[in-house]
């Protein structure tokens, strides 16, 4: 026999879905048949799958530990890797959820196999800080709720815990926090604008377009909305509210606006970026999740309610504002920032 106690960061979903990810390998009807003939009962009843899990609840196994570990396999994380490769720093962190400051460079999440990504540092950072047991990872695994791209730094956010990460990846979805972007772009730009188009993926190319009409077919519609914070003849360092959140909406928004950000090698312009990669040492482009804006909250996210939680700008901004004259400094900046 083998018993299990529900932690808080698995608490909340099916009792079904549970045992799903705890003996992996078994098959569901044997899931099923085990629960009907009281060989798997939840706090010491008989339990049909359906009941939701709760923080404390006793799980006993009446079947043999050779069954157990030949239907659970192996556990399967990279824990060594993520934090000898990765050294975001934490910028909020409560029982339910953590935020980092991802450095540019790093996947949000793996593409293939053999990449280290976020998603893999969230959970090696949970084991080593003893917030969860290897054990505990065949049923749930921290993960993070937003993407940024590899080459873009700034805020990702990560669920602790099984409500956690289901209410924060819900407002993600439906759009209710409002996230901000910085990022330094070709031209000068004075005033505040809102602007919309259409945008249009090219999944062989990994390349979007921006169009002013809808054409039907993979065409999406997208909102975004920046302003200038400080500027001079070559560039404008913009804060840049990203409405609706497509694929690579901000670099290629504002390129077909004709304001490319720097060192965007994809949508940018390349005689640009090659000039300031040269003089400053600009590798990627230069944008940055900058600030997310949470809404009134309630529940297990009652601690974020109505928080500014922000991630601090890269040195690579400020070492191509400090060479030149700007309409307003980098102290005034980081004034108007915070």
């Amino acid at each position: 026999m083998k018993e299990l106690e529900i932690q808080v960061n698995e608490a909340g979903q099916r009792f079904d879905k549970y045992l799903k990810k705890y003996l992996k390998n078994a098959p569901d009807s044997f899931i099923y048949k085990m629960l009907r003939k009281k060989n798997i009962v939840l706090n010491k009843k008989k339990a049909d799958g359906s009941e939701r899990l709760v923080a404390g609840d006793e799980i006993k196994f009446f079947l043999s530990e050779e069954t157990i570990e030949k239907f659970k396999g192996a556990v399967s994380f990279s824990s060594s890797g993520g934090r000898e490769c990765l050294e975001p720093e934490i910028v909020y962190e409560d029982s339910q959820v953590i935020f980092f400051n991802k450095p540019s460079g790093i996947l949000s999440q793996k593409a293939k196999q053999t990449d280290v990504s976020m998603a893999e540092y969230v959970v090696s950072y949970m084991l080593k800080s003893g917030q969860i047991k290897e054990e505990e990872l065949r049923a749930f695994r921290p993960s993070v709720c937003n993407r940024l791209d590899r080459n873009t730094s700034g805020i990702i956010a990560a669920g602790k815990t099984l409500a956690g990460l289901q209410e924060l990846s819900e407002l993600f979805r439906n759009r209710t926090l409002r996230k901000y972007y910085l990022c330094i772009v070709k031209g000068t730009v004075t005033q505040k604008n809102y602007v919309r188009g259409f945008l249009k993926k090219d999944e062989a190319a990994n390349k979007v377009c921006i169009l002013d009409k809808n054409k039907g077919g993979e065409c999406v519609p997208i909102e975004t909305e920046y302003i200038p914070v400080s500027y001079n003849r070559e560039m404008t360092l913009l804060k840049v509210h990203l409405i609706t959140g497509r694929t690579h909406q901000i670099r290629a928004h504002l390129a077909s606006l004709g304001h490319p950000i720097l060192g965007d090698y994809k949508y940018g312009e390349r005689k640009f970026n090659e000039i300031y990669k040269k003089k400053y040492q600009i590798t990627d482009q230069l944008l940055h999740a900058y600030e997310l804006q949470m809404p009134e909250l309630s529940g297990v996210l009652e601690r974020l309610s109505e928080k500014k939680v922000t991630a601090k700008v890269p040195a690579e901004f400020w070492r191509v504002m400090e060479d030149t004259v700007w309409q307003r400094g980098i102290q005034e900046v980081l004034e108007v920032l915070h």
